[in-house]
């Protein structure tokens, strides 16, 4: 057989074909769940016997999305397009179903996302990350992808498609409550990354200033790192308690065993370890003729630190900030345990009631402001250095 014959066959690409294959089992999977009350046991549906009629064309659509992502030889602006389209358009059918099964003006009857719907999600979303990876797409192209992902979620969940979803009906009932515990969450994955940055950043310096001190303090910092996040966020309550209660003007100042403050406690622990590392790391990594290259300009011990080995570490620094950040989004969830607040009082409280559209009304939140940030700062460590691996 000639090799060059075969060579020019269209191949099959082991990831679309992935994708395909996850795609068609969410078809072949419940779309959405129609309840008619929050309490009893739905039923299943598939997509065409949710959207009616039309269904089945937009299953047959769906599915060739799906297929057209096998052949190897795709293009690539043509696999990005349609994993977009495919990603809106299970969103925006699963609000169209919504709509669909429930009767006008009923409050109580709730249609739920089932796992034909996460499936064809999962598809499109890893059929997205694909086709960028081999788009390999600017910085600025990327950065107007997230902008444009974020406005278009803003304006799906803003002009009301979704609101016949129960995880929307949830919301609704919930609007104050939503943001007010999502400005808790804000404050407690940002507030402990500024308090470890504050804290890490000089403990840092002073490690790499006086070496005899690294193997004290980050054995200290890993063991912090290995406690468990619910065994750390179990330990504040009886500390906290008692200084509270032991301490004058303790609880006055805020100080309480339960509440945000031993949550944002625990957050800047787990936060320290990646800071002072990653500085140690980016200090370690400064090549020896800068620093002597300072030196022969004059500039003192200090100098040569602030003015020339710390802004070089940066892109470590960012790399840290990126770590920190994203862990302290999730892990502010387990703060609603202890009553921090945050998401993950919604997590918890739909735990309890066995009802999980308020899970999600806590999970996806988290979930999109972790993504959207870690994103976010992947472009900007790509800004400021140009050698680190495209995500």
């Amino acid at each position: 057989m000639n090799p060059a014959v075969v060579g020019t066959r269209p191949g099959v690409s082991r990831p679309g074909l992935l994708f395909a294959a996850l795609g068609l089992a969410g078809l072949a999977q419940p779309f959405v769940q129609f309840r008619a009350n929050r309490i009893v046991a739905g039923e299943g549906l598939s997509l065409p016997d949710a959207l009616g009629p039309w269904g089945w064309a937009v299953a047959a659509a769906l599915t060739g999305a799906l297929a057209m992502a096998i052949p190897v030889r795709r293009p690539a602006p043509a696999g990005l397009v349609l994993a977009l389209a495919g990603l809106l358009g299970v969103i925006l059918f699963a609000g169209a179903a919504a709509g669909a099964l429930v009767p006008e003006g009923d409050r109580i009857a709730r249609v739920s996302l089932g796992a034909g719907f996460w499936l064809l999600l999962a598809a499109f979303a890893l059929a997205l990350a694909d086709a960028l990876s081999r788009l390999a797409l600017r910085p600025a192209w990327r950065w107007a992808l997230l902008a444009g992902a974020v406005v278009a979620g803003a304006l799906i969940l803003g002009t009301g498609l979704m609101d016949d979803l129960s995880v929307m009906r949830e919301y609704a009932a919930r609007r104050d409550t939503f943001w007010r515990e999502a400005q808790r969450h804000l404050m407690l994955a940002f507030g402990s990354l500024g308090a470890a940055l504050a804290v890490g950043l000089p403990l840092g310096i002073l490690v790499h200033e006086a070496p005899r001190l690294r193997g004290a303090v980050l054995g200290v910092l890993n063991v912090v790192q290995t406690i468990p996040s619910l065994a750390l966020f179990g330990i504040m309550i009886p500390l906290f308690g008692w200084i509270a209660a032991s301490v004058p003007g303790a609880a006055a100042a805020g100080i309480a065993g339960i509440g945000a403050f031993p949550a944002l406690v625990a957050l800047f622990l787990y936060s320290l370890l990646p800071v002072v590392s990653n500085l140690l790391a980016g200090l370690a990594g400064v090549p020896p003729g800068v620093r002597e290259a300072a030196a022969g300009l004059g500039m003192t011990r200090a100098q040569t630190l602030a003015q020339v080995m710390i802004p070089l570490t940066l892109p470590v620094l960012l790399a840290a900030v990126r770590i920190v950040l994203v862990q302290n989004i999730g892990l502010a969830v387990i703060a609603g345990l202890i009553g921090g607040g945050g998401f993950g009082s919604f997590v918890f409280q739909g735990l309890n009631q066995t009802a999980m559209d308020l899970v999600l009304l806590g999970a996806l939140p988290t979930i999109a402001l972790a993504l959207v940030s870690g994103i976010a700062l992947d472009l900007a460590l790509e800004g400021i250095d140009p050698r680190k691996v495209r995500a």
